[in-house]
């Protein structure tokens, strides 16, 4: 007996192998098998009879590790599809796709890991210094009690996952364990019962009305509709998923909500929490291994009513999936920009046509690629213009700020506005997105820069935690010299505002004001999040400085004007796709200002006010801006009317990388051919960032009118490509759909 499997390799085929005794694995089934001098967790993807390799060159396969197939068929399906698609080898495929345990041949326990309380804690568990632990073992008693489950002897379990997911670290557990406070016990999970409401829902208004009967109508049937819920921000596009969710889980369905990044899954999770009393299950990258395969058990076995998770949830197995909300759709974030790069709004929108479900992406500021469907008839699009509540929308206006007297890049008037807003005991967002102090560090006598020795980049110039020069590319760090490495001035001065300077110049113009930076920087440990929003809670009359980090679904209640003092970057950029995204952060960030009974204002600095996308984007909105960009995208023949693929190479040398692209693009057609197919190829040239960490960059970009006659050329083309002896020398990756050609 043969079978065919797909092994985490980077080579675009299936592989043969012969089983020994009667037992057959089940597609879907794991298998350990020989491969070279290692052994290999695969899937088992067909069943065959005959084989091209002679009976000597089949190897056996050493273990069947699963019973029954942990890939059922639609996530084969799933497979096999992103494979052809994203040209990535179906083997490579399932390693991004399957949790880590699993591709290492863990046996899968369908038991859950829980803990049980054994004892109450007394003054020798913890030393007087053991302030942490204490307070970890009191939130574990309290989740316990609270949030367990009875058991033998009066006692609750609890998962782990629960344990987690209300902030106990898995650390601790561990040492409490070991001090017989708590035990782990292995139990069967029993299904969930039906999800039931724990609030009130809110009353909507007509538009609200009308999408939800919408949506309902298409989840009740059930059959795959997309819809693109554009709603201005603050318009209620939560409350909508909300009741439409109240439907799918009275059906005893899964509903999966995507967001873009980990910072909004806590309060994400609490807003669906509080309205429906269900198993909400929270995924992302911060789950340790153990967790993410308990996560990915209980989507696949159904426990999971409400799934809460970033981009990689998208490729998870669920039992019954009734409903997927992509929330902030238009958010790059979805975009995976290694390994499989696929874009989770996309593969979104395959999956609710593979299980005949209705996706709704939801967004303030929808993607060209989504409008394009709307046009297409793919997407029914529907709007929410007003917010909820009767809110009045925020006002735009821009400041020219030529004529101005400056202080910390920011014009007078500027400043005048911040003044009157504090003065008001209201609080005021300045969105800078560059982080640190300064971009540049200049010699002043000589004109040095100071330039990251792997990359074709300036060095950031950072004071905090300490004084360094980093490069925010490679991360490679050096200290600030204290003379010019070229002439020996000591007149070294940082050019241009980060977001750290930014605060540094309004904390001395106001000084009596909290000053708050928001950026990877000031949130990159644990909790750093809930005490920004702590600090902000705690002082109604504060400055925000953040990057687009606070343009991503974050409430700031008492913010009522928004400040964007260097809008035109984004305008002037060489990416096509610049001023769209541009023209998203500013409306995402304006819809930070002004809530409920408080107005808000946005003001936009600038020195270009006669800038038409400018001027289009600020007086007739996002939507009028949009179509005006569409027009130009036809006419250009760019995407979303054309469809690209962006080949990468890097090496040690530019000319290496010429050697490879040249002789990839003579296995092309003939130029008059790819003319004829409506194909255009642009490069080889040099990537706009050449050199970065240590190596070459350089592209090859593909545009065709259709999909269809994209992957015909891709297919043969890409597997010869990649088979080229000079390929060895190199790394190559293609990207379907580019977000970015840099």
């Amino acid at each position: 007996m043969l079978i065919q499997v797909a092994l985490p390799v980077p080579i675009d085929s299936v592989f043969d192998y012969r089983i020994v005794g009667d037992a057959l694995p089940a597609i879907g089934c794991r298998v350990r098998v020989p491969f070279g001098a290692r052994k290999l967790v695969g899937i088992v993807v067909a069943h065959i009879e005959h084989s091209q390799l002679t009976q000597n060159a089949i190897k056996p396969v050493l273990d069947i590790l699963d019973e029954l197939p942990i890939v059922d068929e639609a996530l084969l399906k799933l497979a096999y599809w992103l494979s052809a698609y994203y040209c990535y080898p179906l083997g490579d495929v399932f390693a991004v796709m399957l949790p880590t345990l699993i591709r290492q041949g863990m046996t899968l326990d369908y038991r859950q890991l829980c803990w049980q309380q054994l004892r109450d804690a007394t003054d020798e568990d913890f030393s007087a210094t053991a302030k942490k632990q204490r307070q970890q073992f009191a939130l574990c008693e309290l989740v316990i009690n609270s949030h367990g489950n009875s058991h033998s002897n009066d006692t609750k379990l609890v998962t782990e996952f629960a344990l987690i997911d209300h902030g106990v670290e898995p650390a601790y557990l561990k040492k409490f364990e070991q001090k017989g406070l708590i035990a782990a016990v292995y139990q069967m999970p029993s299904l969930p019962k039906l999800a039931k409401l724990a609030t009130t829902p809110l009353t909507l208004n007509l538009q609200q009305q009308q999408a939800v009967q919408k949506i309902t109508r298409a989840c009740q049937q059930p059959h795959y509709e997309g819809f693109l819920l554009n709603g201005i921000t603050g318009s209620g596009k939560t409350e909508v998923y909300l009741q439409v969710m109240q439907t799918v889980l009275a059906q005893g369905k899964q509903v999966l909500i995507l967001v873009p990044e980990i910072g909004l899954t806590p309060q994400t999770r609490q807003r669906f929490a509080e309205r429906f009393e269900a198993q909400v299950l929270m995924l992302h990258s911060g789950l340790n291994d153990t967790i993410r395969l308990d996560g990915w058990q209980q989507c696949r076995l159904g426990y999971a009513q409400i799934i809460i998770g970033t981009r990689s949830s998208v490729l998870y197995p669920f039992a019954n999936l009734g409903l997927i909300i992509v929330d902030e759709s238009h958010d790059q974030s979805y975009k995976q920009q290694d390994s499989l790069r696929y874009h989770a709004s996309d593969v979104a929108l395959y999956r609710g046509f593979q299980l005949n479900c209705p996706v709704i992406l939801g967004t303030a500021t929808p993607s060209l690629e989504s409008l394009y469907l709307v046009q297409q008839g793919k997407l029914t699009e529907l709007t929410l213009t007003q917010r909820a509540g009767d809110a009045k929308p925020a006002i735009m206006q821009l400041i020219d700020a030529r004529q101005q007297a400056w202080q910390n890049g920011l014009a007078q008037s500027l400043i005048q506005a911040i003044r009157q807003t504090l003065d008001k005991d209201e609080q005021v967002l300045v969105f800078l997105n560059r982080r640190g102090y300064a971009p540049i560090l200049l010699c002043d006598a000589c004109g040095w820069q100071a330039d990251c020795p792997r990359c074709d980049a300036h060095l950031t110039v950072h004071f905090q935690p300490m004084a360094m020069l980093k490069c925010h590319h490679c991360d490679w760090q050096q200290a600030i010299p204290n003379h010019c490495p070229s002439c020996g001035s000591s007149n070294l001065d940082p050019v241009g505002m980060g977001t750290a300077r930014m605060v540094e110049g309004l904390t001395k113009l106001f000084p009596d004001v909290p000053v708050v930076q928001i950026d990877r920087d000031t949130t990159r440990k644990k909790n750093s999040w809930e005490q920004v929003y702590q600090r902000i809670a705690d002082n109604p009359k504060a400055i925000l400085v953040g990057t687009q980090m606070v343009a991503k679904g974050h409430h700031f209640p008492n913010v009522t004007l928004v400040a964007i003092p260097n809008a035109d970057r984004g305008f002037l950029s060489s990416d096509f796709r610049s001023p769209e995204h541009t023209a998203q952060l500013i409306i995402q960030v304006a819809g930070r200002a002004g809530r409920a009974d408080k107005a808000g204002l946005v003001l936009i600095q600038t020195l270009q006010p006669e800038n038409p996308a400018l001027l289009t984007l600020v007086r007739e909105g996002y939507l009028s801006f949009a179509q005006q960009l569409l027009v130009e995208r036809r006419m250009l023949g760019l995407p979303p009317f054309t469809y690209a693929c962006l080949v990468r190479v890097e090496s040690k040398s530019l000319e290496n990388n010429q050697q490879i692209l040249h002789q990839a693009m003579a296995l092309l057609p003939s130029r008059q051919h790819m003319t004829a197919l409506g194909i255009a190829i642009n490069g080889p040239v040099d990537a706009p960032m050449a050199k970065k960490n240590s190596r070459y960059h350089s592209h090859l970009l593909i545009l065709t009118k259709t999909r269809h006659v994209r992957q015909q050329l891709l297919s043969d083309w890409w597997r010869q490509t990649i088979a080229l002896p000079s390929a060895k020398y190199a790394r190559l990756s293609i990207d379907i759909d580019p977000m970015s050609w840099s």
